[in-house]
């Protein structure tokens, strides 16, 4: 197994290092590449910092401008830039822990072509920083998910998890704002991928501002009704 980490980058600078780092610090052996995507909004002080990641750790560092609009649109064209047999998505802010890595990969070896997602509402998983509105919000939205699909699946819409790259290349992309994070589960759910989640504590950002806000969370209710309509055949690009 070898494999790319996938960071969009906006605000962050610190964080973004600090990722890059915890990382290499225990799954160096494992990591073929960390993409980094940018796009016009990209602060110069994150563009430092990028450029510093990729003196500290060269060869590692490969920097993706993206031309599709917004997030969906960036890791979309990320997802057909990757080399390593899997990708990890995840964030550059650290509300999604890199110090857990190394047992998503872990727990990937032994499911092989799987999928291994985080949960904050395991045993173990917790929400440090989140509203009561939005953990009421997000506690219901996962319920409504689980009859839906019919799944035991506990959290959907936290984007940090190891996923088989040829899986993620095979499969029509349709989302282009936030809603896209929750597609990249729900189509490999459809096709009958395993999953399997391990607990995770996400904890706000202490730096830069969010992207996805509280309005545009409803979106993600179009992609999960029309996506629980789709056949196999709907959702693969080679049948």
């Amino acid at each position: 197994m070898d494999v790319s980490v996938i960071l969009p980058v906006i605000n962050e600078t610190y964080s973004l290092y600090k990722t890059v780092e915890v990382i290499q610090e225990s799954s160096s052996k494992y990591i073929k590449e960390y993409i980094i995507v940018i796009c016009k909004f990209t602060s110069k002080e994150s563009l430092n910092v990028i450029e510093t990641l990729g003196k500290d750790f060269p060869n590692l560092i490969r920097v993706h401008k993206q031309k599709l609009p917004y997030l969906g649109g960036a890791l979309r064209e990320a997802f057909e830039l990757v080399k390593g047999s899997h990708l990890i998505l995840m964030a550059s802010d650290l509300e999604t822990d890199p110090d857990l890595v190394s047992l998503f990969i872990s727990e990937e070896l032994k499911m092989k072509n799987g999928i291994v997602t985080a949960s904050r509402w395991i045993r173990g998983g917790s929400f440090l920083g989140y509203s009561k509105m939005k953990l009421v919000l997000n506690f219901l939205f996962q319920k409504l998910l689980s009859i839906i699909y019919f799944s035991k699946l506990t959290d959907m819409t936290y984007a940090y998890r190891i996923m088989p790259t040829k899986l993620m290349q095979n499969i029509k992309w349709e989302e282009l704002r936030h809603p896209f994070l929750l597609e990249t589960l729900l189509k490999p759910l459809v096709l009958g991928i395993k999953i399997k989640e391990i607990p995770a504590k996400w904890e706000a950002r202490s730096e830069g501002e969010s992207q996805n806000t509280l309005i545009r969370t409803f979106e993600y209710l179009r992609i999960a009704f029309k996506t629980r309509l789709y056949r196999k055949d709907d959702i693969l690009r080679n049948k």
